[in-house]
Order: C-alpha cells, then structure tokens, then sequence
C-alpha cells in the first residue's frame, strides 16, 4: 500500500514538472528567436545604372581661348584656361557639353631666334562640366605640327637678283637666249618674333589617351 500511494506521488510531481516547463516555455521564447525578434527588416537598396563611355585618344574638342597666352610674357607652367563652344556626341551620347572648361599650363617654350619665331606647346590635364563635375585627362591644343603652337621661318632678310632665261633663242642670229631679272630671297632671314595666342581665339583640343566617363551630364 505503501509502494503504491509513493508512485502515485511521483507521477504527480513529474506531471506537475513538465506543465511548469510548457508554462515557461510560452512566456519566454528561445533566445534564437528573440534575436531573430531584435534584427533589423531588410532593407532593399536602389542603385542607379550609369552606363559608362570612352573618348578615345585623337577625338578633338572646338575651345574658345579665355586669357592671352604669350612666349614674351608667360613662363613655363603658366595656367590656362579654355572652354568648349559647342556640344560633343560619341553616337547619340553627349561626352562633352557645351561651356565644359578645359584647363591646362603652358609645358614648353622655345624662344625666337634668327630665322625662326618662338613656340610653344600648351598641355590640358583637366575638363569641369557646367554641373561642376571633374576629370582629369590627357591632352593638348592641337596643331599639325606636333602640337607645336608657332615655330614659324620668318621672312627673309635680303633679297637677291638674279637672272631667270628664257627657253628660246632671241637676238642677232638666234645666238642666245633672253633673260629676265628676278628678285629671290637670300640666305639670310630676319630675327624671329614671340607667338601669342589672343583671348577669344578659336583652337582646338586634341586628347592623346583615352579617358572613360561614367558621369550623367544634367541637361
């Protein structure tokens, strides 16, 4: 009798033990889903597409020519400054918009000597868009002449006569030819001038590598 009224008690107590556990386990969910309950929903990012495009190196820009840029007044490394006058498509792609500033300094000078005038060579290391966005790049003011701005021969000093004949027989007898004075210029030319590139003076910009945008020009 004994025996069984302690087996009633101990199915009593582990009755009693697993309700409490179903209680607590209602009241406090596992701590994985509590954590799961703290994390932050989440959150989907738009990004915008920007499709991007080359100019390649040789493409050409027409500029207006902001400051006068002289050989006699300006050093090497005097900064310039142009700015395009018209826009620029590569297909159906605006790349460069009209009033994009181009700068640049002046990277080479050579001075007039008898014979030759001065030159020089204007380096471009940078575009601005009108938006104000940036990039640097590789070009120069484009001349068929290496790029060389100036370095013209100069006129000559003297001027010489000499006799240019005829291709027939003229006179007494058909025994010589006519001939006529010319004036040819000698060997010497005059001294050289500075070359100058006036403000408002139409150039163009050549860029000699490629340079890749990815910037959305704002109409």
């Amino acid at each position: 009798m004994k025996r069984l009224l302690l087996l009633i008690s101990v199915l009593l107590l582990a009755s009693t033990f697993a309700y409490g556990q179903e209680e607590n386990a209602s009241n406090n969910p596992p701590v994985q889903q509590a954590q799961n309950q703290n994390e932050l929903p989440e959150v989907k990012v738009q990004l915008r597409e920007s499709a991007g495009v080359e100019i390649p190196a040789g493409i050409v820009v027409p500029v207006i020519n902001m400051q006068e840029v002289s050989t006699e007044t300006c050093p090497v490394g005097y900064k310039v400054k142009f700015v395009s006058t018209n826009d620029l498509f590569i297909g159906d792609i605006k790349v460069i918009p009209e009033d994009t500033a181009f700068y640049g300094y002046i990277e080479k000078i050579n001075e007039p000597i008898v014979g030759t005038n001065a030159s020089m060579k204007v380096k471009v290391t940078k575009f601005v868009f009108p938006d104000g966005y940036e990039q640097n790049i590789k070009a120069y003011v484009y001349t068929s002449n290496d790029n060389l701005i100036g370095g013209e021969l100069t006129e000559p000093s003297e001027w010489v006569r000499m006799p240019h004949y005829q291709d027939t027989f003229q006179g007494i007898a058909w025994i010589h030819r006519g001939a006529t004075l010319q004036m040819r210029p000698g060997g010497k030319r005059s001294m050289g001038a500075h070359t100058k590139l006036p403000v408002g003076e139409r150039h163009l910009i050549i860029f000699l590598a490629p340079s890749y945008l990815t910037h959305t020009i704002s109409e």
